[in-house]
């Protein structure tokens, strides 16, 4: 109880005054080893960001998403390998993977909590919300949307803002505009991922590096 009292205090003081909806249902894993656990989390706040939306004094929607860039990868894997006792073979054989899609797209784990159930409909191609990643180059809408499912211990472990009633998406974006030009020019400094809808928008910014 007190090391678990301990790590939630690091995470509160790392959150600094970051505003997050409360978090449903048990507690997410956390690795045993309390520095490692803290180092998962600033890699983890540095690449999400979280924005929420109402319509007056009724919530709309909870949302935060983390750019899968090839550093949260790395931590993201080294953190499933501690999980899972994965053996260092196979370690390489998941990193090597995760790094090659890093190339393709640019990649989000986006996290939702729509109260409406009928809006929860990114992944649709009638879908009420317009999802685009703003860039210092433009606007890009996603080549996919790809629903993950509900929140469970396993996505817990590695987006541990999901509450219990969460859902899980994967939104990748191309890398270059039809023009060849770079969707995320070098030395970018913050990305936004803006969705959008007659219920209204939010922006959620990430760093990109």
């Amino acid at each position: 109880m007190k090391k678990q009292l301990r790590l939630a205090a690091l995470v509160l003081a790392l959150a600094g005054c970051v505003s997050t909806p409360p978090t449903l249902g048990e507690p997410p894993p956390a690795l045993k080893d309390e520095r490692q656990e803290l180092a998962y989390q600033e890699v983890l706040e540095r690449y999400t960001a979280r924005d929420e939306l109402y319509a007056g004094f009724d919530t709309v929607l909870f949302a935060a998403a983390t750019l899968q860039t090839p550093a949260f990868r790395e931590a993201r894997v080294q953190r499933e390998a501690t999980f899972k006792a994965l053996g260092k073979d196979r370690v390489t054989e998941i990193l090597t993977r995760e790094l090659a899609e890093a190339v393709k797209t640019h990649e989000f784990f986006l996290g939702v909590h729509v109260f409406n159930y009928r809006y929860d409909d990114f992944d649709r191609s009638s879908s009420i919300w317009n999802m685009v990643l703003v860039t210092p180059t433009g606007e890009v809408r996603p080549v996919s949307v790809e629903r993950v499912g509900r929140a469970d211990m396993e996505l817990r472990a590695f987006y541990p803002y999901l509450g219990t009633f969460w859902v899980g998406y994967r939104v990748r974006f191309p890398t270059t505009f039809a023009d060849g030009k770079a969707v995320i020019p070098p030395n970018t400094e913050r990305v936004v991922l803006r969705m959008a809808s007659s219920l209204g928008r939010v922006e959620m910014r990430v760093h990109a590096r």
